[in-house]
């Protein structure tokens, strides 16, 4: 079995601990940083989990909140477990069922 691990993004709280409500305080603050980004990404940046994030941003919002990583990123693991592909016990496999394919009489 394979650990699925996961994240919990925690920018917007770190953000309300430094009475940072709106997301738009973080654009000027992440462009005095040389970081440039638009209002919708900046958004997006805030109330969603990024999937790729750049070590210059995560730099740059370490820098504006005073935290570092751990406080931004939580690592969890996921408790639902994937299986390997191959190998393993072949009973948990789902059943073959042939089946025959009947072509209508054309005639």
């Amino acid at each position: 079995m394979i650990r699925k691990m996961g994240i919990t993004w925690q920018l917007r709280m770190r953000m309300a601990e430094k009475n940072m409500f709106q997301t738009s305080d973080l654009v000027p603050l992440l462009a005095e940083r040389g970081i440039h980004l638009s209002r919708e990404q900046v958004f997006r940046l805030v109330t969603q989990t990024p999937q790729r994030l750049s070590m210059d941003t995560l730099a740059a919002l370490c820098d504006i909140l005073d935290c570092s990583p751990n406080d931004l990123i939580d690592i969890n693991v996921v408790n639902a477990k994937i299986r390997k592909a191959g190998g393993g016990d072949a009973s948990a496999l789902p059943r073959v069922r042939r089946s025959t394919i009947r072509r209508p009489d054309l005639t």
